[in-house]
């Protein structure tokens, strides 16, 4: 059993970044603030990221179930994901958006996402608020922070005011920043957690196995301890270097873990976090190879 803690949906992107459009062109393609990325699979033809796509990819590999979080650069996808919600009930949890200035939404969604890297007030206790909804309503936080120790003070705040929050670190800390130890560090406190979602975009230059990635999970397990680690696929955007059960295979190859702790990692903590239960079972299809 595998759970999905980082990933993304949308049916049409239409987001900004650092001020500008962020749209689809073609073929996968997206128009990234002036600059033309390959922002999905090329065979994404269409530039739908859909929940029927992405379910397609988890039976195949052999993913039970998966946490859908957002990003500013894709726009606010609330609606979609409610409705992929509503069809795929016992496969999904979904994020609403939290965007500064704002209204976001509570209702229908398992938790809130921050791209607090990307806010204009960084400070985090500027943005009490959202926290404390999330937590009188039960959700959980979804939050990717800026890099290093830049915004863990004040998350750290919130975090002491509302013990019983549970926050979900994304981008494993951004791992190859300078600092991103301390965001690890969070993860000692009861329920705050730590996803690895991007972690082969950050070791993308070093490529499959990825054998630094493995050391700083054997790192950050020294530092917090394995329960409190996930693993997240970023898909689909990490997807356009390798398939979907590459984001989580070297990591069940690896010698440097143990059977339990991949376990752990790729399933039970999640599991427990994100409160999936009533998950199928997948059966094993063989290939053509």
């Amino acid at each position: 059993m595998i759970i999905d803690a980082h990933c993304h949906l949308w049916k049409k992107q239409n987001g900004m970044v650092n001020g500008k459009p962020v749209f689809p062109v073609g073929n996968g393609k997206s128009n990234f603030g002036g600059e033309i990325h390959q922002m999905m699979p090329p065979y994404m033809i269409d530039d739908e990221n859909t929940v029927e796509r992405f379910l397609a990819n988890m039976d195949y590999a052999g993913v039970n179930g998966a946490v859908v979080t957002q990003e500013e650069i894709d726009g606010n996808q609330d609606a979609y994901l409610l409705s992929a919600k509503e069809k795929y009930p016992n496969r999904i949890k979904v994020c609403s958006l939290y965007e500064e200035g704002k209204p976001y939404n509570i209702d229908g969604f398992d938790g809130i996402k921050l791209c607090a890297c990307r806010i204009k007030t960084q400070d985090l206790t500027k943005h009490f608020e959202v926290f404390e909804n999330a937590n009188k309503a039960g959700k959980f936080i979804s939050i990717d922070l800026s890099d290093g120790d830049a915004q863990t003070g004040s998350l750290k705040e919130i975090i002491e005011q509302l013990p019983d929050l549970k926050i979900a670190i994304g981008h494993f800390g951004m791992v190859t920043r300078q600092g991103w130890i301390e965001q690890i560090k969070l993860a000692r406190y009861k329920n705050v957690f730590v996803e690895s979602g991007g972690i082969t975009w950050l070791f993308n230059s070093e490529f499959y196995p990825y054998p630094s990635a493995i050391r700083s999970i054997r790192e950050a397990i020294e530092i917090c301890g394995v329960d409190k680690l996930m693993w997240g696929s970023d898909y689909p955007r990490t997807m356009v270097e390798i398939t979907y059960k590459m984001s989580f295979d070297f990591i069940q190859k690896s010698s440097l873990l143990s059977d339990e702790e991949k376990t752990k990692f790729l399933f039970e903590n999640a599991k427990s976090f994100y409160s999936f239960d009533d998950l199928p079972e997948l059966p094993k299809i063989p290939h053509m190879l």
